[in-house]
């Protein structure tokens, strides 16, 4: 687990989700999201941020949860990974949370083999996930990805 624990926390359904703080850029309301023709599965599209071309993440594709249009009340994070910044669809961003250390356990203390999870935080009424994106796209995803970036570029 990182050093700071401040993290953004969102929601998917009913389930807390959360990414360290170090990682998001900003949150905006969500946009229309165009094809990118060749991208892996996981990948809904790309938008376009200030000139700068950003795919978006189906993370609840990642975590099984029931796929849904983009609705205009969802928000947008827009993070960074060492190597690209990306965009993920959430239906609603809670804030920003500093959980005192003793709530924080590490994801393999929880359930070994939980390779997209990071960490978990215990509340009162529940758990959040911590997210770790640097592990959200296989390699082979980030490859096709790549690919299908570039050949949007070259159009």
């Amino acid at each position: 687990m990182r050093n700071s624990n401040q993290i953004l926390v969102f929601f998917l359904e009913e389930q807390g989700y959360a990414l360290y703080l170090h990682a998001v850029e900003r949150v905006v309301h969500a946009v229309e999201v165009m094809p990118l023709p060749k991208a892996p599965d996981i990948v809904l599209g790309i938008i376009n941020m200030r000139g700068q071309v950003i795919p978006v993440l189906n993370i609840r594709k990642r975590f099984d949860l029931p796929e849904r249009k983009i609705d205009p009340d969802d928000r947008f994070i827009i993070a960074h990974t060492k190597k690209r910044t990306v965009a993920l669809v959430v239906d609603m961003v809670n804030g920003i949370i500093q959980p005192a250390k003793e709530k924080l356990v590490p994801a393999e203390k929880v359930t070994p083999g939980m390779e997209l999870i990071d960490g978990v935080i215990k509340l009162e009424d529940g758990m959040i996930l911590i997210h770790d994106l640097e592990r959200f796209l296989s390699l082979e995803e980030e490859t096709m990805l790549d690919k299908a970036v570039k050949g949007k570029k070259d159009d």
